[in-house]
């Protein structure tokens, strides 16, 4: 099931997918004057309900592809932590305990830079 959703999200995030939502929104709309208002309601209900899915399912590919390059980054690096691979997958209160020791330790740095090219001048 995954596979054909993935499939579908990618055939509607692109023009073709696009217009042929344009193209269903249309003919919705010229039913109206026919008195099919239930059916043209229905209709766009799940054509937005689609298009939410379609825009969900492209946010987690564009995040997990985003994860694995700065993950790829880290792990190339050798003077970084790799403690911060699959972070992601942690418990909010862990990611936002870890983000503050490293912002203490940015700080803490930026403290120790300033403080050492004042003493080098």
């Amino acid at each position: 099931m995954n596979r054909f959703l993935f499939v579908i999200a990618d055939f509607l995030s692109r023009p073709p997918g696009f217009y042929l939502i344009i193209v269903a929104m249309i003919a919705c709309t010229a039913m109206v004057p026919f008195g099919l208002t239930s059916v043209i309601t229905y209709a766009l209900s799940v054509a937005a309900i689609v298009i939410t899915g379609v825009v969900l399912i492209q946010g987690y590919r564009d995040t997990a592809a985003i994860h694995a390059k700065l993950d790829e980054i880290i792990v190339a690096l050798k003077e970084t932590r790799n403690n911060v691979v699959g972070l992601e997958h942690a418990e909010p209160e862990e990611i936002k305990a870890h983000l503050a020791r490293l912002e203490m330790e940015a700080a803490a740095a930026d403290q120790e830079a300033k403080h050492g090219g004042v003493s080098d001048a």
